[in-house]
């Protein structure tokens, strides 16, 4: 009898610790992944991602009631696809486009941005007065960025891949391409980044057609509560002026 119960009691603990087991693993596999890029948005600060776009997430997370989550900073592709392939992956700032529409639920607008094309200001041997002119000269990119995808598909075939926002702009810089595209926000916080003037580049064409707003999104695949929770506290916070004041930043 006393036997009988001692096996009772351990067959008890081991489904216990068994149960257990799998709501931490259930726990753990449904933290939420936060990923972005080094932009003008968002930045490692001290260790720590940090920016404007950055703070406006991470208050829409906790408006949402939602603590389990790691924020990481990452090359463009790689963030891209873990928004695309995985579950519960927040990426943010992206732009939203017809191309991506469906592989993502968008949860709200940061900012509208319209590129141009930069050269450096002594380039006068770089003349853009259409995209046609544009397409003969070596153009700096970053990998699977809109940018990209939109230039490929307008038949740029001298594109310079860069994994990141400031590597593209150190190639203008070291004339190893002729122009970049970008965001007059984003070409200024990058020459800040490197100590140059922003007043050594030129905008010589702007890409209307790459007018696009630039949003909080996440991956298909998490769960329609969680994105509900998410996009509610980021309208909250839209509309009672929060994220327009830390955008204005």
């Amino acid at each position: 009898m006393s036997s009988n119960r001692h096996s009772i009691k351990q067959g008890r603990r081991l489904l216990c610790a068994c149960v257990l087991g799998f709501v931490c693993l259930g726990t753990q596999a449904d933290t939420l992944q936060v990923v972005t890029e080094d932009s003008s948005y968002s930045s490692l600060e001290n260790g720590k991602v940090g920016g404007v776009a950055s703070e406006i997430v991470e208050q829409t997370l906790a408006r949402a009631g939602i603590k389990e989550y790691h924020m990481a900073l990452y090359p463009w592709a790689r963030a891209y696809d873990m928004a695309r392939l995985e579950p519960n992956v927040v990426i943010y700032p992206i732009i939203r486009s017809s191309e991506r529409e469906a592989l993502f639920q968008w949860v709200g607008e940061l900012d509208q941005v319209t590129p141009l094309f930069y050269k450096l200001r002594e380039r006068r041997d770089v003349v853009v007065k259409n995209l046609q002119d544009a397409r003969t000269y070596s153009v700096g990119v970053v990998r699977d960025d809109s940018r990209q995808q939109y230039l490929e598909g307008k038949g740029f075939s001298k594109m310079v891949v860069s994994a990141n926002n400031l590597d593209n702009l150190r190639k203008l810089i070291s004339g190893q391409v002729a122009l970049v595209p970008m965001p007059e926000r984003e070409a200024r916080e990058q020459c800040a980044d490197l100590h140059i003037a922003f007043e050594d580049l030129e905008g010589v064409y702007t890409l209307d057609e790459l007018s696009k707003g630039l949003y909080v999104a996440v991956s298909a695949k998490t769960p329609d509560e969680t994105v509900r929770r998410i996009s509610a506290a980021f309208t909250q916070l839209k509309d009672d002026g929060t994220v327009a004041r830390l955008m204005a930043q």
